[in-house]
C-alpha cells in the first residue's frame, strides 16, 4: 500500500469524477490502446478494474482525511497496463494536490 498526503480534503465522489473523466483518455493516449477501465465507488473505496482482462481490481483508493491509501493488486504488480495506470494516477494525484503538493507517508 502507498499512502499519500495531498494536504487537502477530497471526497470519494470528487476523486471518482476526476478518474472517470481523465484516466481512460490518458491511458489510451499513452498506450495507443482501446482498453477501457471500470472506475467505480465500492463501499467508499474507488476501484479501477477491467473485468474482461483482469480478475478483481487493479487499484483500490481509499480516502482517509487528507490521505489517499492506494492499494495495487498483488497479482498484477509487473503488468505493463498496471504500471501505466500507476504512472497516470501519480500525475493525477499531483494535479489534485495543486500547489500544496504531495507527501509520501508510506510506501510498501
Amino acid at each position: 500500500m502507498k499512502i499519500l498526503n495531498i494536504h487537502k480534503s477530497i471526497t470519494s465522489d470528487e476523486l471518482l469524477n476526476l478518474l472517470q473523466e481523465k484516466l481512460n483518455p490518458l491511458f489510451r493516449e499513452q498506450k495507443q490502446s482501446d482498453l477501457n477501465f471500470t472506475i467505480e465507488n465500492n463501499d467508499g473505496a474507488i476501484e479501477i478494474s477491467q473485468p474482461e482482462v483482469y480478475e478483481g481490481y487493479l487499484f483500490s483508493i481509499a480516502i482517509n482525511g487528507n490521505e489517499l491509501w492506494v492499494t495495487r493488486s498483488e497479482h498484477y504488480v509487473d503488468d505493463v497496463n498496471s504500471l501505466t495506470i500507476e504512472s497516470i494516477l501519480n500525475d493525477l494525484f499531483v494535479e489534485l494536490a495543486g500547489e500544496k503538493g504531495i507527501t509520501f507517508v508510506l510506501e510498501g
